[in-house]
């Protein structure tokens, strides 16, 4: 029995190359209608004329969404404080964003009485799971449909010639034809020479972040406040998320922050490299991990920085939905409570770096660190500590070199 056909789509559309193609694309090969989604969260000037592009390459009409605030409050701070970052390096600025776009792509699918939603991600890539996993998650009824694993276009080469075939303008050229995804957390580069790993990538990359031998020779001093493991100002300012967001990110980016050039493990399987500009991001991470060193306690803070490992995969994944992720998100949360305070970063020449830090919550006690005065930590009982805490290291010792001496202690203990 052939498949019902396609009557409407929503299509995740960037206006980008990819995307540009395929709304012809799917006229031509599903004799459907197309509206075109798209969400702000953050692009700036990417955003200007997509709407004339979008009905000038066939779509019925755009549906342009502002999510910059959601974007930050629900998911770029609950990240943020869970101290995710994915194999070390990489501060997540496109895998947290799939998931709130196909969110709001599906519900526009659902208020247009849309059949199928689309998007633009290579097969290749871990974008197209992030999309059809929140897809599944929010209403798996609809049909997916995802030109690059259909159609005969095999690079961005021959995409540019379809895009030339049918008159469609795009931005990416054979000189300049590298992928970039951009929004309010960060902005990343890929393909193009940098599928060469052995290439440095070309200071002319970068579009938001001076070169760090460029930046200032005077450090600037930055200090950002927390309330309940939320920022909340920048040097006493109180901002909303994401206009805080775009002031670190104009400070960062001044002095050459948060740039990342990195080979990542893939969902699908391959290596591929990424080079990522997170200015803001990355000060904002700095100052959450280094307020939580005087907030949270050993334990905790200990088991956080496991469970994060954990939770950045979730992210890259496009788990964002999912029950584990939602679970632990609660278990962030909770840690936050006495997160209260503010932390002094210097930036300068691509460093961001905590040099001063306060909460009236604090755990850190002067009377305790201080190796003075023992009024409230005695130093004469740390022996009893050190003796119980190492006694199984003392009786292996013993039963190696006197088995007998070892039974006498074990037995003493018992």
């Amino acid at each position: 029995m052939a498949e019902p056909k396609i009557q409407k789509v929503v299509l995740a559309y960037s206006g980008g190359l990819d995307t540009s193609v395929i709304v012809p694309w799917l006229r031509e090969n599903y004799g459907c209608e197309v509206i075109c989604f798209t969400a702000d969260i953050g692009q700036g000037e990417e955003l200007a004329g997509l709407e004339e592009k979008a009905l000038a390459s066939g779509a019925t009409k755009l549906v342009n969404m502002d999510l910059r605030e959601e974007f930050a409050t629900d998911y770029l701070f609950p990240m943020l404080q869970s101290g995710a970052m994915y194999e070390g390096k990489y501060l997540l600025g496109t895998a947290i964003a799939r998931p709130l776009i196909a969110k709001w792509q599906v519900a526009v699918a659902e208020q247009e009485g849309a059949d199928a939603v689309a998007h633009g991600c290579t097969g290749k890539g871990n974008d197209q799971v992030r999309f059809e996993l929140t897809y599944k998650a929010l209403n798996p009824k609809l049909k997916v449909i995802a030109p690059w694993r259909e159609w005969d276009l095999r690079s961005r080469e021959q995409a540019l010639e379809y895009a030339a075939a049918h008159d469609i303008p795009v931005s990416a050229t054979s000189h300049s034809i590298y992928s970039r995804d951009r929004n309010l957390w960060h902005l990343s580069h890929e393909g193009g020479p940098l599928e060469d790993p052995a290439l440095e990538p070309e200071e002319a990359l970068y579009q938001i972040t001076t070169s760090p031998e460029q930046a200032p020779d005077q450090s600037e001093m930055v200090e950002i406040g927390f309330e309940q493991g939320v920022p909340i100002s920048v040097d006493g300012e109180l901002l909303n998320p994401s206009a805080l967001i775009e002031k670190l990110n104009a400070l960062g980016a001044r002095h050459g922050v948060g740039r990342v050039d990195m080979i990542e493990n893939r969902l699908v399987g391959v290596k591929s490299r990424g080079v990522y500009e997170t200015p803001g991001g990355t000060i904002l991470s700095v100052a959450q991990k280094d307020l939580e060193s005087i907030c949270l306690d050993r334990d905790t803070l200990h088991f956080k920085e496991l469970v994060a490992l954990r939770y950045a995969e979730l992210i890259y994944y496009g788990k964002w939905f999912s029950q584990l992720r939602q679970a632990l998100g609660a278990f962030f949360s909770g840690t936050q409570t006495n997160l209260t305070g503010w932390v002094r970063i210097r930036l300068y020449k691509g460093s961001a770096v905590a040099i001063a830090r306060y909460s009236p919550l604090s755990l850190y006690r002067e009377d305790l660190a201080t190796f003075g005065a023992d009024d409230v930590y005695v130093q004469a009982d740390a022996k009893g500590f050190i003796d119980l805490f190492g006694l199984q290291m003392k009786v292996r010792a013993l039963m190696e070199s006197d088995p007998q001496e070892a039974k006498k202690i074990e037995a003493q203990r018992d």
